[in-house]
């Protein structure tokens, strides 16, 4: 069964790779994921000529594929003016490439994604949609229109899913939606992190991987910084990420007299993601904004690193009591209490710790490639999706 992927994603140029593109954040992994379900996966992305600016992994996988598209011009009001134009130069390559395909996925919100989507439904292909945005809280108009079309188009052949996650149904509206979590860590990856230890001597490390902007907490803390060092004079904050407030953020620290604490490392690859995690204590991750389903939170877990969040979204749910704390405000004074009470008693600190790297296990790419797996076998009525082949325009398969 051959594979569409239709999505906004960025991708460059890269000679490195073996499908001669890269892209950063969860993507790549995840699309080399999938592809170990079909026979051959065909990725039709914007890509850019220019090489990447770092940060980025290569696409790849089981008999993968790209379609270079052009990268839709401007942002926001000016991008949506130009999408006209775009889709009449690219339409007709994502159109030939859902056209050859027995099936096709599209992650959203992203207006390439609902190309791929409406291409998908006019040629009446088995459709696999990934709503990767925050379900929860839908802000703008185009939002509030992915939602509702998932929510009608759900069932049979047309697998809807949302990233997240809740003690609810994603729609009360279809119950043909479901949730599906967001990961990028491999089984290997999570299984051999043995339970940490608290150092001795006053030293600490913390970590926070984010991007630098409005109401994700990287400035509260910094702002917890000072007090923290009271109680573990030898504490360092590595910040990992990048954004418009990264220079904000940087005099925020020499104002508080904790420059010389703080490693900004800018954007980085998943890779050294985790290696900073695995040699931190604490991931810190005061986020008041809305959120999906972090993916890096599951990363800091699997390091074995308890986690200090807020009551937002799956949060809670992911981390509970077991594996750190979870603050009932995105304060300075309320994370160093935090910081505090969890690294106060070695005890009780290896016990989150061994209980975070358990809890990451549970949301491997490989039990996210199964499920994804099992809901599309399921829907298509197809026992092995690699060898599923040439497939009749809207057949049911049995």
């Amino acid at each position: 069964m051959q594979l569409a992927v239709v999505s906004h994603k960025i991708c460059w140029r890269s000679e490195g790779s073996p499908t001669g593109y890269v892209t950063d954040g969860g993507f790549p992994l995840q699309m080399e994921a999938i592809s170990e379900l079909f026979s051959s996966t065909e990725i039709a992305v914007p890509c850019d000529a220019c090489e990447s600016a770092g940060g980025a992994s290569p696409l790849k996988g089981r008999s993968v594929t790209v379609t270079p598209l052009s990268v839709p011009r401007g942002k926001g009001i000016r991008r949506k003016i130009d999408m006209f134009r775009w889709a009449l130069v690219n339409g007709p390559a994502i159109w030939r490439s859902v056209r050859n395909s027995d099936a096709v996925h599209s992650p959203i919100p992203g207006d390439v994604g609902t190309i791929g989507m409406v291409f998908a439904l006019i040629l009446r292909k088995p459709l696999f949609v990934r709503h990767c945005g925050n379900w929860l809280a839908p802000k703008t108009t185009a939002e509030k229109i992915w939602k509702w079309s998932m929510e009608r188009l759900a069932g049979g052949r047309n697998v809807m899913m949302a990233t997240g996650g809740a003690d609810e149904p994603p729609s009360a509206r279809n119950p043909a939606v479901k949730w599906i979590f967001s990961t990028s860590l491999r089984r290997g990856q999570i299984e051999n992190n043995a339970p940490l230890t608290l150092p001795e001597g006053g030293k600490l490390r913390l970590v926070v991987a984010c991007r630098l902007e409005e109401k994700k907490g990287t400035d509260v803390v910094i702002s917890a910084l000072p007090a923290i060092r009271a109680a573990f004079p030898e504490v360092e904050l590595e910040v990992v990420g990048g954004g418009s407030l990264l220079d904000t953020l940087k005099e925020q620290a020499k104002e508080l007299g904790v420059a010389d604490r703080v490693t900004f490392r800018g954007k980085v690859e998943q890779s050294e993601v985790v290696r900073l995690m695995k040699r931190a204590h604490l991931f810190c991750y005061p986020t008041s904004a809305s959120e999906g389903f972090p993916k890096v939170v599951l990363e800091a877990l699997a390091s074995g690193l308890p986690v200090i969040t807020t009551e937002v979204s799956v949060l809670p749910n992911l981390i509970g009591p077991d594996c750190g704390v979870i603050l009932d405000e995105p304060s300075p004074a309320a994370l160093y209490e935090a910081v505090v009470r969890v690294c106060s008693d070695p005890g009780k600190y290896s016990l989150m710790s061994a209980k975070a790297v358990e809890t990451a296990g549970e949301y491997s790419l490989e039990r996210w490639r199964d499920y994804i797996g099992r809901s599309l076998r399921e829907s298509w009525r197809v026992e092995d999706l690699a060898e599923v082949k040439g497939l009749g325009r809207g057949k049911i398969y049995t």
